[in-house]
C-alpha cells in the first residue's frame, strides 16, 4: 500500500493518501517534528516526519531530527510489543522519512493534561496493570539492548474505555551502555536519574530502572508497601540492572 519513496513533500503525499484529521506541529510540541493523523479507506495511521528542514528553532537541526527518526525505525524493528504501535512503512521523501504507524486512540498522560490527574485517580489495580505493561515493554527493550532516554509521562497514551496503554516517542533511546555526552540530557526532571544530569556519567540499564520507578512514583499517590520498597530501592541504593528491578517488581506483585 505504501511506496518506498515519493518525490513530493510529506503533507502533499498525505493529502492524496487520505484525509488528514490531526496535525501535531510547533503548536503542540517543540521537537521540530510534524506528525499527522491520516484516515484512509481501510484504516487510520499516525505518520511522523522530521518537519520543516528550514526550521532552526528546535535544539536539533533537520539532520538531527532525521537521525532520531531512523533510530526510531531501528527500535520498532527490534521489539514487537502490544504497547508499541506497529510501524507499517518508512517512506523516503525530499522532506526526510515518513514513519507510518498504527493510529492509537487514547489521551496523553503528560502532567499538564487533564488525563494525568484522571489516570492518577483510577483504582490502584488499574494503574498497576498499566505499569506492568510499561515494565514488560521495557524488559523487551532491555533484552534488545536499548537504554532509556527522555522518557516521561507525555510518552504515555491511555485509552480509558479499553484500559489500553500505548507508549510512543522513544526516538532518543540508545543501543547499549554509553556516557552522558550532554550534561543535562533531554528529559523531564520528574523522571530523570542523577547520571542524566552529569556529563560523562555512565548511562545503562540501571538508568532505565530508575526512570521506570519514577513513573510509578509519579502516578501512584500511595503505592502498596511491598511495591514502594522496590521503587525506593530503584531510586536510592539502585538495582544493578533493569532486569533485577523488573524481577523485584514482579515478585512484589506476586507474579
Amino acid at each position: 500500500m505504501f511506496p518506498g519513496e515519493i518525490d513530493v513533500q510529506p503533507s502533499i503525499y498525505l493529502d492524496h493518501l487520505g484525509t488528514i484529521f490531526a496535525r501535531f506541529g510547533t503548536d503542540t510540541q517543540d521537537s521540530g517534528n510534524v506528525s499527522y493523523g491520516v484516515q484512509t479507506p481501510s484504516a487510520r495511521y499516525f505518520v511522523k516526519t522530521a518537519g520543516d528542514p528550514a526550521n532552526t528553532d528546535p535544539y536539533l537541526d533537520f539532520d538531527g531530527r532525521v537521525a532520531l527518526l531512523r533510530n526510531a525505525v531501528d527500535l520498532a524493528e527490534s521489539a514487537v510489543h502490544p504497547a508499541l504501535p506497529t510501524l507499517h512503512a518508512v517512506i523516503e521523501s525530499p522532506g526526510g522519512p515518513l514513519l507510518v504507524y498504527d493510529w492509537r486512540d487514547g489521551e496523553l498522560l503528560g502532567v499538564n493534561r487533564p488525563a494525568h490527574e484522571r489516570f492518577r485517580a483510577l483504582p490502584v489495580d488499574e494503574i498497576l496493570t498499566a505499569l506492568d505493561t510499561l515494565y514488560d515493554l521495557h524488559a523487551d527493550l532491555d533484552a534488545a539492548g536499548w537504554v532509556e532516554g527522555d522518557f516521561y509521562d507525555g510518552a504515555m497514551l491511555y485509552d480509558f474505555p479499553t484500559r489500553r496503554l500505548t507508549v510512543m516517542d522513544l526516538d532518543t533511546y540508545r543501543r547499549g551502555p554509553h556516557r552522558n555526552d550532554m550534561g543535562r540530557m533531554f528529559g523531564s526532571s520528574r523522571f530523570m536519574a542523577p547520571e542524566q544530569h552529569s556529563l560523562g556519567a555512565p548511562i545503562d540499564s540501571r538508568t532505565t530502572a530508575y526512570v521506570m520507578a519514577r513513573a510509578a512514583l509519579v502516578f501512584l499517590s500511595d503505592p502498596p508497601p511491598g511495591l514502594y520498597a522496590v521503587l525506593q530501592e530503584a531510586t536510592t541504593t539502585r538495582f544493578p540492572s533493569y532486569s533485577a528491578f523488573h524481577r523485584a517488581w514482579l515478585s512484589a506483585r506476586g507474579r
